[in-house]
């Protein structure tokens, strides 16, 4: 078996170690003669499981012990609903959205089902050229009941690097594609929800971290399965969670421990995305990335031939060469490479040399 450089969005590359580790406690885990999704879910041993993962999870991103960390089925896209269904209320259904790319732009069309949403920053675009507003550019409510942005757009390939300032106003971010690449502070926000899919493991559930000040009841016709009190009150078990995608989010954030923590993750995250940037810059007659430097993405790094015509040439040889997944997505074309932790160096070194033996191939 070869195994190829997966350069997929997500569901994305998990650590190889991890895998077989999980391989190899498939059918007995923990001597127990039964798999781990075998393993009753209000039993000991998955609570076991379940309170070292969130144990783990707090250690890697210092989550502050005022913050509740919820697992919670299903993908993102799910909370575009469960945030605004639980942070506005009959006395303040208005909220901040900052519209920045695909995955925002879905999560403002679900908050307006359920309140009065103002978009109070977008996407600039100059000479050609995207960029991410600035804080004086932002259109802020004082009185919004939060502000809701996603800091990496996956599709686009454009992140924020800076942490807008909201005043009193709770600041919520998604952060599926971003969350464990780098060092964050947790106390710059008030609620932080990721899909796992990218950097924690394998899709079917979401983390949730939320200051408890802003658990309270949502709004009357929430669903239970939609209200963060109910999944607090019952420790995320309120019914059966994905019990497999929590224990491989646990053995992730183990090996996250293993690397030198997210200090070191991110340091290695800087050297891949400089390495494939430079490429393309150097290149700047044959590839072409249309966001601005300092709101490039860390870790889906978008680009684009500028013959077209050489696209799916491009894509079919960097396939037979074990470099998979770099089609960019449906709604954008073009070319991504997703470099999340999973990808080593090496991976990001292969497409580089292949990019440059490409372009001078057809140059």
């Amino acid at each position: 078996m070869s195994r190829v450089y997966n350069f997929s969005a997500g569901p994305a590359m998990i650590p190889e170690e991890v895998l077989r580790q999980a391989q190899e406690e498939m059918l007995d885990w923990h001597g127990l003669g039964m798999s781990i999704m075998e393993v009753g879910h209000r039993g000991p041993e998955f609570q076991a499981v379940l309170e070292q993962v969130e144990a783990d999870m707090r250690e890697v991103l210092s989550i502050p012990s005022n913050y509740q960390v919820l697992f919670v089925a299903g993908g993102a896209s799910h909370q575009f609903s469960m945030v605004p269904l639980n942070l506005l209320s009959e006395h303040n259904k208005h909220a901040d959205y900052l519209e920045t790319g695909v995955w925002s732009r879905k999560a403002v069309i679900e908050a307006k089902r359920y309140g009065t949403i103002n978009v109070a920053g977008q996407v600039i675009t100059e000479n050609g050229i995207h960029r991410l507003p600035l804080q004086p550019e932002l259109n802020l409510n004082p009185k919004a009941a939060y502000l809701h942005y996603t800091p990496n757009e996956t599709v686009d390939g454009i992140e924020f690097h800076w942490v807008p300032q909201t005043g009193k106003v709770p600041l919520v971010a998604d952060m599926t594609s971003s969350i464990l690449s780098h060092p964050i502070d947790v106390n710059q926000y008030q609620l932080i929800y990721a899909g796992a899919q990218k950097n924690i493991g394998q899709a079917g559930i979401t983390v949730v971290i939320v200051r408890e000040d802003l658990v309270k009841e949502a709004l009357s016709f929430t669903p239970i399965l939609y209200s963060y009190k109910v999944h607090v009150e019952h420790k995320s078990v309120y019914n059966t969670p994905p019990t497999y995608a929590i224990y491989l989010a646990g053995l992730v954030l183990n090996w996250v421990q293993r690397q030198g923590g997210l200090k070191v993750i991110g340091e290695r995250n800087q050297r891949k995305s400089k390495k494939l940037y430079s490429c393309i810059d150097q290149l700047s007659d044959f590839y072409m990335n249309k966001v601005a430097p300092d709101c490039r993405a860390l870790m889906n790094v978008v680009f684009s031939l500028k013959r077209e015509d050489l696209t799916e040439e491009f894509l079919n040889q960097a396939a037979q060469a074990g470099l998979a997944n770099l089609r960019g997505h449906r709604a954008a074309g073009g070319c991504r490479a997703s470099i999340y932790n999973a990808m080593p160096e090496a991976g990001v070194d292969c497409l580089v040399e292949f990019m440059k033996d490409f372009a001078k191939k057809n140059g």
